[in-house]
Parts: C-alpha cells; structure tokens; sequence
C-alpha cells in the first residue's frame, strides 16, 4: 500500500532542506580561503599582471574559483583611496593580501601588521620600510621587487638610440631617494661614455615637476630619462603627458607610462615579478611565514616602445630596436 505524504509534511521536509543547504554553503565558504589583490591603477591596466599572478599562484597548487577566493579592490589610479580598500581586506579577515606596486603595499602595511602581505615593488623594499632585511624581511611581509637600480645607466643608451643626433640629454631624480646618488653617478658616467652633456634635473613636489618642463625648453635637451620612485610612480600618467605636450622624447620604468603616451620604458619584467608574487603567496596559504621567506628579485627586463608616440614626436625609432623591443604599443 502506498503512503502519501501530506502537503503540510511536504512543505516543512522541503523547508528544512532548503534551511541545510544555505548552512552548509556558509560552513564551505568559510573555510575557503580569500586573497585581497589591492592595485593602485585600474584593472585593465592591471591585467597582464593579474595573469602572471594566477600563473604563479597556480604553480603554487592553487586555482581562483576552486581553492580560493579572489576579491579585487583597485584604486582607479587615486592613491588616497588606497587606505580606506586595504581596511575593506582587514573587515573581511582575507588570508592574505597580494599587494601590487609599492603605494599599495606601503597602505597595506599601515593597515595590518598581523594578515600576510606579498608585495610587488620597483623601489628597495628596506629603504622605504617595508622590510627588515632582503633575507630576513621580519614582520608579516615578503615580496618581489624589479630589477631597477641597475639598468638606469641602460635607459640612457637605449635613449641615444632612438635620437642618436642629440648632444645634450637629461635625466629626472628624487633628490630625496636613498639611491638618487646611485643614480646620478651611473648616469653620468654612461652620458660620458656616450659622448652627451647630462642635466640632472630633480624634482620631490609636484611644484618641482612643473618646474622641470618649463626649464626643459631653454635647455634644448634631445632626450629625458625619468627614474621612477615612490613619487614620481604617483606622477607617471602626469609625467607621460607633459613629456608628451613638451615633445620631449621620453624613456620611464614603468608599462602604464608608455600605455598612458610616453615614448619608452626599461625595467625589471612585471610578468616575471608579479609571477613570482604569485607563486609567494600560493606558499603563505600553504603555512609559510612571510619572515622566513626572503625577498626576491626579478632579473628579467622588457623594453617597451609606443610607436604612436614615436611618430606623434616626429621620430622614427630603428629597426634592430624595435627587433630587441618585449612590446610595441601602436
């Protein structure tokens, strides 16, 4: 003989079904780890490196969307905002914060000192306080920084390449920069080397920015080199568009510098960094602690050449450069 179950029996066996599937969707989702990925510019600038990142983090063992969470907080290139997107990562208890360029990572330090950061930084991460030491960073945070200090004396030639009839160049420095020094005294040597005159220019306000375009025009330069740090990273898409309006062919050390109209940009490879950040961060969901992971260097680096910007400058850039180019903007 067949039962039939009555509809009020119905209703409450599919009520409290309905009433354990929610809890058990919580009880899964709090348990699935969460990364807080805070970048200072936008998405879709930020995207070739958000690539490398999961490329890393894949490595590392884990895939977003299956092991862990991703959420994403970006600044649209207002760095003020950045304070007030890091707390949203502290409310939300993440696992760990994946901190893309180095005002990101500096908001992120003064938000946490207990959630694990991994950084990613063109600037020496002891120097501006980020760490300790390379190898033992101390603290809750590790990273990558790019290969920079190195290849200033480089984006000069790289420079003279392209306007090879100059005889007179300059370069733009943070004075208050611990390797402004460093900087200067390789870029000097390699304009002697060349056979150039070499105007350091130096700027730490944005008065001194200005300052330096208006005093560019009498000093009839053929080129400028602008190394980048805290600040002028800050400054970049400002600094592209004033070498831009000035016509003064420009070489920078970061993509989203050449992405926003300047000629050329050298440095350490993002891909290479921001994969390794990747990788760093799969081993902190795995248990390892930041202080014990010391920071890394990424050694590639990519030349990038925007040829609209080329011909808008009346330039015609040489083919063995282009040829030797990671990227070309058209």
């Amino acid at each position: 003989m067949t039962s039939k179950m009555k509809p009020r029996q119905f209703i409450t066996l599919l009520g409290g079904a309905a009433a354990a599937w929610p809890r058990s969707a919580r009880a899964q989702q709090a348990t699935t780890r969460v990364i807080g990925v805070l970048g200072s510019a936008t998405a879709r600038e930020w995207a070739p490196s958000v690539d490398a990142f999961l490329r890393g983090l894949s490595e590392a063992g884990f895939a977003e969307g299956r092991d862990v969470r991703i959420e994403y907080r970006w600044a649209e290139n207002q760095y003020d905002r950045l304070p007030s997107l890091a707390a949203e990562f502290i409310h939300r208890e993440v696992s760990v914060i994946a901190a893309f360029t180095t005002p990101s990572a500096i908001a992120a330090k003064a938000a946490t000192a207990t959630i694990p950061i991994v950084f990613t930084t063109i600037a020496d991460p002891v120097q501006i306080g980020l760490v300790a030491s390379l190898n033992r960073p101390g603290g809750n945070l590790t990273g990558v920084t790019f290969l920079n200090v190195e290849i200033v004396p480089k984006m000069l030639e790289l420079l003279h390449e392209v306007v090879p009839t100059a005889t007179t160049m300059a370069a733009l420095v943070n004075p208050t920069n611990p390797n402004a020094d460093i900087w200067s005294t390789g870029l000097q040597g390699a304009a002697r080397a060349l056979g150039l005159e070499l105007n350091l220019l130096r700027a730490s306000t944005q008065r001194d920015i200005d300052e330096v375009f208006t005093n560019l025009i009498p000093l009839r330069v053929g080129g400028l080199v602008i190394v980048n740090d805290v600040f002028l990273i800050t400054r970049q898409e400002q600094l592209a568009a004033l070498a831009l309006h000035h016509r003064v062919p420009t070489i920078f050390q970061t993509r989203a510098s050449v992405v926003a109209g300047g000629l050329m940009s050298y440095a350490g490879s993002a891909s290479d960094a921001y994969h390794q950040a990747g990788v760093y961060t799969g081993r902190v969901l795995k248990g390892e602690k930041p202080t014990d992971l010391p920071v890394q260097q990424a050694t590639k680096v990519e030349l990038i050449i925007n040829l609209k910007a080329a011909k808008a400058l009346g330039l015609t850039v040489p083919l063995p450069l282009l040829g030797r180019a990671d990227e070309v903007i058209e």
